[in-house]
């Protein structure tokens, strides 16, 4: 494998986590020693196009006795590896590719790694023996058939049973988790964690920046077990989850200004928060809460898994809730979900759930038969606003996920690049499996023409108002 060729050297200079992808591709070329890494123009379903790295080569395959090669192709994202690879099938001209559980029509590859896809612990190694034992019991490829070739036999289904741990253990080591902001939702973070989640201490900061302040000086009168209230960002040092309530409001009267003072505000502190606490989970709860999760990602310059916005989670819960309690003779075995930006543009998809669990298999998009189902349940969630109350209460759901390894899925802000097609850096809510060590990402869902038009035109709102922005 050679990371010398000038073209692969100036695309790989452009990769964000650069010395990292290096060792795991060095670690690919000792293992699979006919594996190439080139250079090309990936272009996503929005159009976009991007200069980025790929893998060709084949891995081999048993199958009834015989030792196949089968050609494959993963493109690496910018992000890599913190983010998976996008792996297809390169059929040649004399093979055909059979859509499965693990391919689609397209040549696509879907795998139980891809789905759970959380570096270090994942790796490009684990894929492909992952991909040799699934394509051995289900080739994804078969021979062209011609008139003096009797078709082959009609393969088993093969049934992945994928299941999610459950976790909810407490960690043994102290948990303490930090709230910034005095404001209304702070304090209602702070009263929702104290009941929801088993933590040994919490910080709530009430920071001179912010202009949402107002009942800190409540919690120290009342002293509650286990709150402690400062003004130093110093007292976050060594947290598992920091929650980030500030605003710093100005009375501009543009939008742009407006978003301006935020990220000002950002720049004085999340860098400190991330130097105090390299292995915490940054929730976001500021608002706008996709760009400033974004301002917070590019400025503590923590992992994609590790910065989240509290983003449609209370949507979804409340959807969900919705459809189960007024809907659910329509609806059995599916939770809904709201994906996308926090605004009017959100967008619902299907959850299905893996039976006897509450984990979730799959994705699927709202069809024309559910359309009519959705639209009722949606209707019914407007004009139901997110008070500091009940935000403060998603917020101590999200955080019971991470600090107990719950493994629970919730749709929270996240780096949406490669998801369904996305080519830009944005954030957006999608669904992620929330743990100790922060976000995993679900994979993509091919989506309804309405649906994408709509969450193009967030990405394509949030990527003009970033490049406003002064970061």
């Amino acid at each position: 494998m050679d990371l010398n060729s000038e073209s692969v050297k100036k695309v790989l200079s452009k990769y964000k986590y650069r010395d990292v992808a290096i060792e795991e591709l060095q670690k690919v070329s000792r293992v699979h020693t006919d594996m190439e890494v080139k250079s090309g123009t990936y272009t996503f379903n929005d159009s976009l196009q991007k200069d980025l790295l790929k893998l060709v080569g084949n891995i081999p395959v048993g199958y009834q006795g015989h030792s196949y090669n089968l050609p494959v192709l993963l493109w690496l994202l910018d992000s890599f590896p913190f983010t998976p690879p996008m792996c297809f099938l390169r059929p040649t001209s004399s093979m055909v590719i059979r859509e499965g559980k693990h391919v689609d029509s397209k040549g696509r590859i879907h795998l139980p790694g891809l789905h759970n896809w959380d570096h270090p612990k994942s790796s490009v190694n684990g894929l492909l023996a992952e991909m040799t034992a699934k394509f051995e019991e289900e080739p994804p490829l078969s021979t062209k058939p011609s008139a003096h070739v009797v078709t082959p036999n009609d393969l088993l289904a093969f049934v992945a049973n994928l299941k999610v741990n459950e976790g909810g253990n407490r960690p043994d080591q102290e948990v303490k988790v930090c709230v910034i902001g005095g404001g209304d939702l702070g304090i209602a973070a702070v009263l929702s964690i104290m009941a929801k989640c088993c933590v040994d201490k919490l910080v709530l900061i009430d920071i001179p920046e912010s202009s949402t302040k107002g009942g800190t000086m409540d919690l120290e009168i009342f002293s509650l077990p286990k709150v402690e209230v400062s003004k130093d960002l110093s007292a976050s040092a060594g947290s598992k989850v920091v929650v980030v309530t500030a605003n710093a409001w100005s009375d501009e009267q543009s939008y742009l200004s407006v978003v301006q003072t935020n990220v000002d505000m950002y720049r004085g502190i999340i860098p400190h928060l991330a130097q105090l606490s390299p292995k915490a989970v940054l929730l976001i709860a500021s608002q706008p809460v996709d760009i400033m999760t974004h301002v917070a990602w590019r400025q503590s310059h923590l992992l994609p898994s590790q910065v989240i916005g509290v983003g449609c989670n209370l949507d979804s819960e409340r959807l969900s809730h919705i459809i189960n309690i007024s809907l659910v003779a329509n609806n059995t075995g599916k939770q809904a979900w709201v994906i996308g930006e926090l605004s009017e543009n959100k967008v619902a998809v299907w959850g299905n759930m893996e039976p006897g669990t509450d984990q979730l298999q799959a994705l699927t998009p709202v069809s024309n038969s559910t359309k009519p189902l959705m639209d009722r349940a949606l209707e019914m969630l407007k004009g139901r606003g997110q008070r500091s109350w009940s935000v403060g209460l998603s917020i101590a759901g999200i955080i019971h996920s991470i600090v107990t390894d719950q493994r629970k899925t919730h749709s929270v802000t996240t780096l949406a690049e490669g998801w369904g097609g996305i080519g830009s850096k944005v954030f957006l809510s999608l669904p992620c499996i929330l743990g100790e060590n922060g976000s995993t990402r679900l994979p993509g869902v091919s989506l309804g023409s309405e649906e994408e038009m709509t969450l193009r035109e967030s990405v394509a709102c949030q990527v003009n108002l970033f490049m406003q922005l002064r970061l």
